[in-house]
C-alpha cells in the first residue's frame, strides 16, 4: 500500500470542528477537552466512508488529533477518546489513511495499542468505549495498514502482547471474537510471522504461563487453529532451527520446545506436519538425555486419547518403538511407562507393543521388569480386553523372577485381576475364562523355596482367592468351587499350605506347653529349638530368630498374651475369635511412639500363618451343606463351571484334607450323617475319601454318637471285605482308630477273609489280601501267628510260586493298571502283605524276614518271573520287579530288618533304579526319595541314586539330581537343628554315603572289565553324579574328609567277598577313580582331614596294620583318557605294523549273498534297510527273534531331538519286519558296545551278559539279534538339501558293505570306542572313493561339547547316509586329521524317524565337567 501525498485542509488551513465544538487546545482544562472530544467522537461515529464532503471538511481535525498534544496527553479519558476518533478516522478514510508519515503512523498505532489495555477492567465505566475501539479496529482491520511499515513487527508484537495480557475470564464471547479477528487478520494477510511475534503466541502455551492465564491459553489455542495453514510454516522453521540445527538462540522458548510440541499437537496435529520427521531425527541422537526428552514427548503424543499419530506417521511410530531397546535405562523405563496409557487409549496398538514388552519383561534392570508388570496390570484392571494373552503371559513369567520386588508385583497384579474378573465376575464369564489359569499359577508358586513367596501366596489366598472378610457361606462356596477347578499341582500346593500352617500351629502350641514347665536347662534348650523351627517359617531367618527370642521373652512375662495365643491356636477357635485374638495380641505389642516396628511386623507374619481365618466348625458345616446340594442336584455346579460328579469328588477331597488339619471341626452329627450318605455312593473315590475322614475325625463317635457308630460299623466291614483295595485299607485303619473293641471288629473281618482265600479266582483276592495285610500290621499280637500259616501255605506256596494264566505277549514293558492281569495284581498285593506282616511283628525271631528277603531277591534275579515258566508277560514282570524292590526298601526302614539285609540283597534292590522299564525306574526313584527325605531309610540307600547317571532318559537323571540335592540339604539341616544328631553323624552326614556308593559300583554287574575305558568312564560318571552334589561347598574341610575316606577304603577288603582277588581289585579301582575325581575337582582335598572317617563293617573288612595298599590301579594313559576323553598321541613308529588305511575309507571284502543280486530301485532308500538285512538271514528266524527280543517300553517320556522338538512314542507300537524291537542287553542300562555282542559271544562260547546279570543271572544272547538296528539314526540336513544332485542308481554288487563283526574287530584293533558310536551302516563311497565319518559328542545333539568346537568344527561338506522309509538314519560327523574321535566322546541317540521308536536304547552321556 502506498501512502498518498499530504492532504491539505479546505479553506485557509484552519481546523474545522463539528458544530457546537469549540477549539481544542492545550490551554483548556482536561474536563473541557474531554467534553469537546466526546462531541468529536460522536461526529466521527456518525460519518461513513461515502461522506466525501465531510471527509474533506474534517481532514484538518483528523491531522490535529494525531498531534503530540493528544498522543501524549496524560489524561486517560482524553487518550481513550482520541483513540476512538483515530480508529473512526481509519475507518472513514479507508483504504487511504490521512497520515502519510511512517513515523506518525507508527506512533498512532502504538498509541492505539496502549489504549487497548483498558479492556482489562470490564467493570470500568469506560469499558464500552474500549470495546468500541477494539470492535472498530477488528472490523476495519486497521492494523493491516502497518504491513508497509519497516518496523511493523514492533507494532504487532506490542498488540499481541497487550491482547494476551488483558484477556481474562470476565470477557464475554464478543471481546474474545474481536481479539481473534484482529490478530488472525494480521497473521493471515501478512507476508509471514516473525519469530518474535510467534514467541508472543507460543509463550502462552508453556505450562507456567498456561496456569497463570487460562484465557490467554485458550485465545492462543483458538488463534493457532484458525491460522494453521499460514502459521504452520513458521512453526516448522522454528523447530527446524532448534531441533535440527541446534540454534537455541533464535528464541527464548528454545528450552521449551518439547512442551510446545505437545501443546501444539493437542491443538491441531496439522501444526506439526513438518516437525514430526525432525523428532525422528532427535530420537537417534547420541545424547541419552536428549533421547529421553524426545521419548517423553512422543509418549504423550502417541498415548493421547484421540491421537492418530501412530497410524498417520508409521515411520515415527516404528522409530519410537525402537527406543524400547535403547541402551539408556531411563529411556527404556519411559517407554515402558508409556505403554500403559497406550494400551488403555489405543487398544489397536497392543500388537505392536507386545513384542517390545516381551523383550523388556526380560530386561536386566529390575525397575524396568517391574514397570512392565505395572503397565500390563493397570491396563488389565481398567479393561481385561485391553491386554492379550501374550501380555498376561509376560506377567505370568515374572512370577518366577529372581528379584522379590518383581515377583511380588506380578503375583499381586494377577491376584487383583483374579478377584475382579473371576470372583466378582465384573466382565462376564468369557473374561473369567480367559484368566482362569491365574488361580493355578499363583498356587504353584508355593512350590518355590523362598519363604517370602510362600507367605505371599498365603496372603493372596486369604485376601483375593477366598477373601476371609466374606460371610461364612459365601466364603465356603468360593473355596468349594475353587478347589473343584484347581489342577492337580495347585491342589497339592493348597494342601501343603494348610499342612505348613497346621505344622506351625503345632510348633507354637509346643512352645506354649514348654512355658508351663518349670525353668530348667533342658527346657531352655527345647524352647530354643522350637524358636529356631518357628523362625525358619518366617521371612529373613536371621532377624526372625532375634524377634522370636524377643517374642518368647514377652510371652514368658505376659500371661494374658499367652492366654490369647493359646486361644488362637486352639482347635475350637472360630474365625471371628481368631480375628479378635490377633487384634488383641497386636495391640499389646504396639508402641505408639515408634513409627516403624519390625518386631511387630514379624509377629504379624506369624499370627497370619497360624490364625484360622477360613476353617472352623461353622465353615465345615457350610461345606457339608454344599456337598449335600451337589449330591441332591440342587447346587449351582454347572453355573460355576464344574460337573456335579467333579464337585462331589473334589468336595470330599477338600473335606479329607481339612480332616487332617482341623479334625475337631468335623465333630457334629449333621456332618457325619452327610458322610454316611457319601459312603453309600457308587463312586469309589468318594467312598474312600469319606472313610478317611471318619478315620481322621471320629475319635469321639463311639462315646458321643452311638447312632452314627451303629450305622458305620457294618459299612466299614463291608468295605473291608468287598470294597476296592483303597477302601479296604482305609476301612481297616478306621476301625483301628475309632473303636475301643478294635480286636473284636478286626477278628470279624480277618476270620472269614482268611477262610475264603482262593488263588484260582485272583479277581476276588486283591481286596482280602489288602485287608489281611493291614490287619496283621495294626494288630500283630493278635494276628501274627495265624497269619504265618496263611503266608506259608497260601501266599508263597499257592500264589507266588504258581503261574496259572498266560500273560499278553505284546512285548510292552509297561501297561496301564486296567490292563494288568488280576493274577499279577494279586501277587503284588501278596508281596505287600508279606511286608506288612513283618512290619507288624518288628522282630525276626522266626526267621521269617530272612525267608521273605530271599524270596524277594529271587524275584529280582528272575526278573519278575519267579517260576521261570515264561508264562508271565514282560509288563507284568515289570510290576513284580517294582513290587519286590519296593518291598525290600520298605523292610529296610525297620531297623531289625535292615540289619539282616545282605549286601547282595541291597545291591539287587538298588539296581531296580536301572531297570529296563522307564516306569519302574521312575516309581522306584520316587519311593526311594520319599523314604530318604523323611529320614526313614538308612543312609546307604542314598548311594543308589549314583546309578541314575546311567539312565538313558535325561529327565530321569535331572530328577535324580534334584532328589540328591533335596536329601543332602535335609540331612545337613537336620544336623544343624538337632544338637543330639552329632552323636549319629555316621548315619546322617551325607558324606558317609561315599563308602556305600563305592561298594555298590564295585559290584555293578556292568563292571566286568576293570581296565576297559568305557566301563571306567561309566564308573567315573556315577561317582561324579554323587560327588558333584556333595562337593558343592567345602564345609569343614569336607573335601579332605572325602579323600581320607576313600584312601581308608583302599586299606580294607571287600567284606562281601574278602578272598576274591578280582572283587577286591575292582573295589580298589573304583577307589582310584573316586580319588581321581576328587583331586580334579578340589584343590583343598589334600589338606588334613578334620576327622578320621568310620567305615561300615558290613561292607568293608579292616585289615591288619601291616597291610598297606599303595598300588596305583589306574595307568597314566587311562587317567589322561578319563580327564580329557583322549588318549595320548601315539608315536609315529607305533603304527608301522598296522594296516594301511585312508581316513574314512573302509577295507571292504567281497561277499556274495542273495541280496547282492538284488537291484536297489529306490534312490531314497538306505542300502541297509530292514528288508535288506532280513534277506541275509532266514526270514522266519528273523521274525521270531523280533518277537522274542526285549524292546524298550514305548511308554517312555518325551524324548527331545536335535532341533529341540519332542516326539512321543506310540503306545501301540509293536515290532514288525520293518521296524524291529530294540534288543536290550541290560535292563535300564543299555550295552556299552552294541556291536560287540557277537564278538563277545564268539570269544566266550556264545554267551553274553544280559539283563539278568544285574540280578545274579546270565541270559544267552539272541543269535539273530541285530544290535545295529537298536541304534537310532539321524539324517543329515545337508544330505536332504543335496539329495537332488546326488541321486543315482546304486549297484550293491559293485559296492559291497562291511559286516558289523569286521567293523567291530577293526575298531577294537585300533583301540577305538565300539559302543554307541558303532558304525551300523557301511557308507557308500563317493565318486572319489572316500567318505569321512564324524562322531557326535554332545548329549543334546550339538556337534562339539564345551570348548571342543574350535578343535572339532562340524563338517558340512560331506553328507551322511540317506535313510529309507523304514530305516532310521544317523548323521556321523567326521574326525579331524583322519583320526577317529577319542573314546571319551560318544554320540547321542536322537530320534527323528516317523516310525517313532519308543525310547533311546543308549544312555545320553554327559560330557565330563572335570
Amino acid at each position: 500500500m502506498e501512502f498518498p501525498q499530504q492532504q491539505k485542509p479546505a479553506g485557509d488551513g484552519k481546523i474545522v470542528y463539528p458544530p457546537g465544538v469549540k477549539e481544542i487546545t492545550d490551554k483548556i482544562s482536561n474536563d473541557e477537552v474531554v467534553k469537546r472530544l466526546k462531541m468529536v467522537v460522536k461526529t466521527y461515529m456518525d460519518m461513513d466512508q461515502d461522506s466525501e464532503e465531510e471527509k474533506q471538511q474534517y481532514l484538518g481535525l483528523a491531522l490535529h488529533l494525531a498531534s503530540e498534544f493528544f498522543l501524549r496527553n496524560p489524561n486517560k479519558d482524553v487518550r481513550l477518546l482520541v483513540a476512538c476518533c483515530l480508529a473512526d478516522i481509519f475507518r472513514i478514510y479507508a483504504p487511504e489513511a490521512p497520515y502519510t508519515s511512517h513515523d506518525k503512523l507508527k506512533d498512532i498505532f502504538l498509541f492505539i495499542t496502549r489504549q487497548l489495555k483498558g479492556l482489562e477492567d470490564t467493570k470500568s465505566p469506560q469499558f464500552n468505549r474500549y470495546f468500541y475501539l477494539l470492535e472498530n479496529l477488528a472490523w476495519v482491520k486497521s492494523y493491516n495498514i502497518c504491513f508497509e511499515l519497516e518496523d511493523c513487527n514492533e507494532i504487532f508484537i506490542q498488540l499481541f502482547k497487550t491482547l494476551f495480557s488483558v484477556i481474562n475470564n470476565s470477557h464475554n464471547q464478543k471481546v474474545q471474537m474481536h481479539m481473534m479477528d484482529l490478530m488472525s487478520s494480521i497473521i493471515m494477510e501478512g507476508d509471514g510471522v516473525t519469530q518474535e511475534l510467534l514467541d508472543t503466541i507460543l509463550i502462552n502455551l508453556i505450562p507456567a504461563h498456561k496456569n497463570l492465564n487460562k484465557q490467554a491459553y485458550d485465545l492462543a489455542k483458538t488463534l493457532l487453529k484458525r491460522t494453521v495453514q499460514t502459521i504452520e510454516t513458521c512453526i516448522a522453521n522454528f523447530f527446524n532451527q532448534v531441533l535440527v540445527m541446534g540454534k537455541s538462540s533464535v528464541s527464548d522458548l528454545s528450552e521449551h520446545v518439547f512442551d510446545l510440541i505437545q501443546e501444539l499437537f493437542a491443538i491441531d496435529p496439522m501444526l506439526l506436519t513438518s516437525v514430526m520427521p525432525q523428532l525422528e531425527f532427535k530420537l537417534k541422537s547420541n545424547d541419552g538425555e536428549e533421547r529421553l526428552a524426545v521419548v517423553r514427548l512422543l509418549a504423550k503424543l502417541f498415548g493421547a486419547k484421540d491421537s492418530e499419530l501412530a497410524s498417520q506417521n508409521r515411520p515415527l511410530w516404528q522409530c519410537f518403538l525402537g527406543r524400547f531397546n535403547d541402551i539408556h535405562v531411563p529411556v527404556r523405563l519411559e517407554c515402558v511407562k508409556f505403554a500403559s496409557h497406550c494400551l488403555m487409549n489405543h487398544p489397536d496398538l497392543a500388537r505392536d507393543l507386545t513384542e517390545y514388552l516381551k523383550v523388556r519383561s526380560h530386561d536386566p534392570e529390575e525397575a524396568i521388569r517391574h514397570d512392565v508388570i505395572v503397565t500390563i496390570i493397570n491396563a488389565g484392571k481398567k479393561d481385561l480386553n485391553l491386554v492379550n494373552d501374550q501380555l498376561l503371559g509376560f506377567v505370568r513369567e515374572r512370577t518366577l523372577d529372581k528379584r522379590w520386588r518383581v515377583r511380588k508385583e506380578a503375583m499381586m497384579g494377577l491376584a487383583q485381576l483374579y478377584k475382579k474378573y473371576c470372583l466378582h465376575h465384573e466382565a462376564g464369564k468369557e473374561s473369567a475364562l480367559k484368566i482362569s489359569w491365574i488361580k493355578d499359577k499363583l498356587l504353584h508358586i508355593y512350590y518355590q523355596n523362598s519363604i517370602d513367596d510362600k507367605l505371599l501366596v498365603e496372603k493372596i489366598f486369604a485376601q483375593y482367592m477366598v477373601p476371609h472378610s466374606l460371610d461364612t457361606e459365601e466364603k465356603m462356596k468360593c473355596l468349594y468351587y475353587l478347589y473343584a477347578c484347581l489342577d492337580t499341582n495347585a491342589v497339592k500346593a493348597l494342601n501343603e499350605m494348610w499342612k505348613c500352617q497346621n505344622m506351625l500351629r503345632g510348633l507354637v502350641k509346643e512352645l506354649l506347653d514348654l512355658h508351663k514347665l518349670p525353668v530348667s536347662e533342658a527346657n531352655n534348650t527345647a524352647m530354643f529349638g522350637k524358636l529356631m523351627s518357628i523362625a525358619k517359617n518366617l521371612p529373613d531367618a536371621g532377624k526372625a530368630q532375634d524377634f522370636m527370642k524377643k517374642f518368647n521373652q514377652v510371652l514368658g512375662e505376659d500371661e494374658k498374651l499367652r492366654i490369647q495365643l493359646e486361644m488362637l491356636i486352639s482347635p475350637t477357635c472360630s474365625c471371628k475369635q481368631a480375628e479378635i485374638c490377633v487384634r488383641e495380641i497386636t495391640r499389646k505389642l504396639t508402641f505408639p511412639k515408634q513409627p516403624t516396628n519390625p518386631f511387630l511386623e514379624m509377629v504379624k507374619f506369624l499370627l497370619e500363618r497360624i490364625a484360622p481365618v477360613h476353617i472352623d466348625s461353622e465353615a465345615i458345616s457350610a461345606l457339608v451343606k454344599l456337598l449335600n446340594k451337589s449330591i441332591e442336584g440342587t447346587a449351582d455346579d454347572d453355573e460355576e463351571g464344574v460337573t456335579p460328579d467333579t464337585a462331589i469328588r473334589s468336595g470330599l477331597e477338600l473335606l479329607k484334607v481339612l480332616s487332617f488339619t482341623h479334625p475337631t471341626a468335623f465333630h457334629s452329627a449333621e456332618t457325619y450323617e452327610s458322610l454316611l450318605q457319601c459312603l453309600k455312593m457308587e463312586d469309589d473315590k468318594v467312598a474312600e475319601a469319606a472313610i478317611q475322614i471318619f478315620r481322621n475325625t471320629g475319635q469321639k463317635i463311639e462315646t458321643e454318637l452311638q447312632q452314627i457308630r451303629s450305622t458305620l460299623i457294618p459299612i466299614l466291614h463291608q468295605k473291608a471285605k468287598r470294597g476296592t483295595p483303597h477302601q479296604a485299607k482305609q476301612a481297616v485303619h478306621c476301625i483301628h482308630a475309632i473303636f475301643n473293641n478294635k480286636e473284636v471288629q478286626l477278628a470279624q473281618i480277618f476270620e472269614p477273609l482268611s477262610r475264603s482265600l482262593n488263588a484260582d479266582v485272583p479277581e476276588q483276592l486283591i481286596t482280602p489280601l489288602v485287608s489281611l495285610g493291614h490287619i496283621s500290621m495294626l494288630a500283630p499280637d493278635q494276628f501274627a501267628s495265624p497269619m504265618k500259616s496263611i503266608v506259608a501255605n497260601f501266599i508263597v506256596k499257592d500264589l507266588l510260586m504258581n503261574d496259572r494264566s498266560v500273560g499278553n505277549k505284546n512285548g510292552k514293558l509297561w501297561t496301564t493298571d486296567e490292563e494288568v492281569s488280576p493274577e499279577v495284581l494279586a501277587k503284588v498285593q501278596a508281596i505287600k502283605l508279606l511286608v506288612r506282616w513283618l512290619l507288624g511283628m518288628k522282630n525276626n525271631q522266626s526267621k521269617s524276614a530272612n525267608s521273605t528277603l530271599r524270596l524277594l531277591s529271587a524275584m529280582l534275579v528272575s526278573e519278575g518271573d519267579l517260576t521261570e515258566q515264561k508264562k508271565i508277560s514282560k509288563s507284568d514282570m515289570s510290576r513284580l520287579r517294582l513290587a519286590a524292590g519296593g518291598a525290600i526298601m520298605k523292610l529296610a526302614q525297620e531297623p531289625c530288618y535292615h540289619d539282616i539285609i545282605t549286601p547282595e540283597q541291597f545291591q539287587l534292590c538298588g539296581l531296580v533304579i536301572n531297570d529296563e522299564c522307564y516306569q519302574v525306574r521312575q516309581i522306584f526313584a520316587q519311593k526311594l526319595h520319599l523314604a530318604l527325605v523323611k529320614l526313614l531309610l538308612p543312609l546307604e540307600y542314598l548311594a543308589v541314586f549314583a546309578l541314575c547317571a546311567k539312565d538313558p532318559v535325561k529327565e530321569r537323571r535331572a530328577h535324580a539330581r534334584q532328589c540328591l540335592l533335596k536329601n543332602i540339604s535335609v540331612r545337613r539341616e537336620y544336623i544343624k537343628q538337632n544338637p543330639l544328631a552329632q552323636e549319629k553323624l555316621v548315619s546322617l552326614l551325607p558324606e558317609y554315603v561315599v563308602p556305600f556308593m563305592i561298594h555298590l559300583l564295585a559290584h555293578d554287574p556292568d563292571f566286568t572289565k576293570p581296565q576297559e575305558y568305557e566301563q571306567l568312564k561309566d564308573i567315573k560318571e556315577c561317582l561324579w553324579f554323587m560327588l558333584e552334589v556333595l562337593m558343592t561347598k567345602n564345609e569343614n574341610n569336607s573335601h579332605a574328609f572325602l579323600r581320607k575316606m576313600v584312601e581308608n577304603i583302599k586299606q580294607t577288603k571287600d567284606a562281601q567277598c574278602p578272598d576274591d582277588a578280582k572283587a577286591n581289585e575292582k573295589l580298589y579301582i573304583v577307589c582310584d577313580v573316586a580319588l581321581f575325581v576328587i583331586a580334579n575337582k578340589s584343590t583343598a582335598c589334600h589338606l588334613d582331614s578334620p576327622k578320621d572317617p568310620i567305615l561300615p563293617s558290613k561292607f568293608f573288612l579292616v585289615q591288619d596294620k601291616d597291610f598297606k595298599n599303595d598300588k596305583e590301579y589306574l595307568t597314566t594313559e587311562m587317567r589322561q583318557m578319563l580327564l580329557t576323553g583322549k588318549p595320548k598321541p601315539a608315536p609315529v613308529l607305533g603304527a608301522v605294523n598296522k594296516p594301511l588305511t585312508v581316513p574314512g575309507r573302509r577295507i571292504f571284502t567281497k561277499t556274495t549273498t542273495a541280496s547282492d543280486t538284488a537291484s536297489n530301485t529306490s534312490t531314497n532308500s538306505s542300502p541297509l534297510s530292514s528288508s535288506t538285512i532280513n534277506k541275509n538271514s532266514n526270514s522266519n528266524t528273523a521274525t521270531e527273534s523280533a518277537e522274542s527280543r526285549t524292546q524298550e517300553n514305548n511308554e517312555n517320556p518325551v524324548i527331545k531331538n536335535d532341533e529341540g522338538k519332542k516326539e512321543e512314542a506310540s503306545q501301540n507300537a509293536t515290532p514288525d519286519a520293518g521296524t524291529e524291537a530294540s534288543p536290550v542287553k541290560r535292563r535300564g542300562r543299555p550295552p556299552k558296545t552294541a556291536a560287540a555282542a557277537p564278538v563277545v559271544a564268539e570269544k566266550e562260547g556264545g554267551a553274553a551278559t544280559g539283563g539278568g546279570a544285574g540280578r545274579g543271572r546270565k541270559r544267552a544272547a539272541d543269535p539273530n539279534s541285530n544290535p545295529a538296528e537298536s541304534i537310532n539314526i539321524k539324517m543329515s540336513k545337508q544330505q536332504q538339501q543335496n539329495d537332488e544332485g546326488t541321486k543315482r542308481q546304486i549297484d550293491l554288487q559293485r559296492w559291497p558293505f562291511v559286516s558289523r563283526e569286521q567293523e567291530t574287530v577293526r575298531r577294537r584293533e585300533h583301540g577305538e570306542e565300539a559302543g554307541r558310536a558303532l558304525m551300523m551302516v557301511a557308507l557308500l563311497l563317493g565318486s572319489e572313493g572316500d567318505t569321512d565319518i564324524e562322531l557326535e559328542s554332545s548329549p543334546e545333539g550339538v556337534i562339539c561339547g564345551r570348548k571342543d568346537s574350535e578343535r572339532c568344527p562340524p563338517r558340512k561338506d560331506r553328507p551322511a547316509v540317506q535313510p529309507g522309509p523304514t530305516h532310521i538314519a544317523r548323521e556321523i560327523p567326521s574326525p579331524q586329521g583322519g583320526e577317529f574321535p577319542p573314546a571319551g566322546r560318544k554320540s547321542p541317540l536322537v530320534e527323528t524317524s516317523k516310525a517313532e521308536l519308543a525310547v533311546k536304547r543308549k544312555p545320553l552321556k554327559v560330557n565330563s565337567r572335570l
